[in-house]
Parts: structure tokens; sequence; C-alpha cells
């Protein structure tokens, strides 16, 4: 279904790579580890992919993300988004940091965030949860999705598995 060797995407064109993956993706999946060493996910809204290639969160500072990806040594994390209805899913390998900045958190902030911080910008401990990308792995549709809807269709009939339905890349930014 995905071709056998991903393509490799480096330099200034990997992190415009990555945006224009995850800029329409709202919610993603933040992986930590917590203190016992298990996986932990919780689904974020994603604020911003910066020109930098930063993805930006709000978060509030003493939450269990928080103090999971602090306590890593490299503040690793891991992101996960998915778009089912384009056939597009990207793997974010990054490491995380708190920022306060109240000028970037007026600068992202929205209304729509008011249900998770009652206060709005004023809501005790709020902070913004920065990932930097490091490494991240994609998977599209090679020929748009309407090739890979009668690929798989093609493939329930036949029971075959289907070929060059989904492109894979992998970016090291």
């Amino acid at each position: 279904m995905t071709q056998a060797t991903p393509t490799e995407i480096t330099g200034p064109e990997a992190i415009e790579r990555v945006r224009e993956l995850v800029e329409d993706i709202d919610f993603t999946m933040l992986t930590t580890r917590d203190a016992a060493g298990n996986l932990v996910s919780r689904p974020m809204s994603t604020r911003q992919m910066d020109e930098g290639g930063d993805i930006w969160f709000f978060t509030l500072e003493h939450t269990d993300k928080v103090v999971q990806a602090e306590s890593d040594p490299e503040h690793d994390v891991g992101l996960s988004y998915l778009d089912a209805k384009d056939h597009r899913y990207v793997s974010v390998a990054g490491r995380a940091n708190i920022v306060h900045d109240r000028a970037k958190m007026e600068e992202l902030y929205s209304p729509s965030l008011d249900i998770w911080f009652e206060k709005g910008l004023d809501t005790p401990d709020i902070a913004l949860l920065r990932v930097t990308p490091v490494e991240c792995e994609f998977w599209e549709p090679a020929h748009g999705k309407l090739v890979v809807a009668a690929g798989m269709l093609k493939a329930l009939v036949t029971k075959d598995t289907p070929d060059d339905l989904m492109r894979h890349g992998r970016v090291t930014c």
C-alpha cells in the first residue's frame, strides 16, 4: 500500500512540506512518556506552525503532559496528525518546551479556547507548548484520493494488496 522506500526531504523545503501537511488538520495526538515508561497520548489543538517550523499549542503549565515532557532528558514528544477525509497521515518526533510569551499568546489565542481556559489569557498557569520538529514521516495519496478509493475497492474485490496508492515520505528538520 505504501512505497517501500520513503522519499527523503531535507533542508529548507522540509519545514515547508511539514507545514503543508499539517496546516489544515486542527487536532493532533500529543504523546509523552509517563514515570513508568508508558506512552501516553492526548488530543491537542494546533494553533500554528510558524516560519521556523515550531508547532504551537496552549496548555496549563502544571499538567501531566508538561511534567512528562519536561522530565524527558531531551524533552522528546510525538505528534500524530490524521486527516481521514483526504487520506493524509503525519507523524512528528519533536522536542517540547513551555513558553511564557504574552505577545505570542495574544497572537494565537481565539475565543474558541475559552472552553478550556475559563479566564482566557488571564487563566492562572496558562502557557504555550512549543514543539520543535526533529524528524517527521507522512503518508498521502500518490495519485489523488479518488485513485486511493478505487485502488482499495479493487483490492477488496481481488484480495490483492494495492500498490502505489500512498506516497510515504520522511522529513528531517
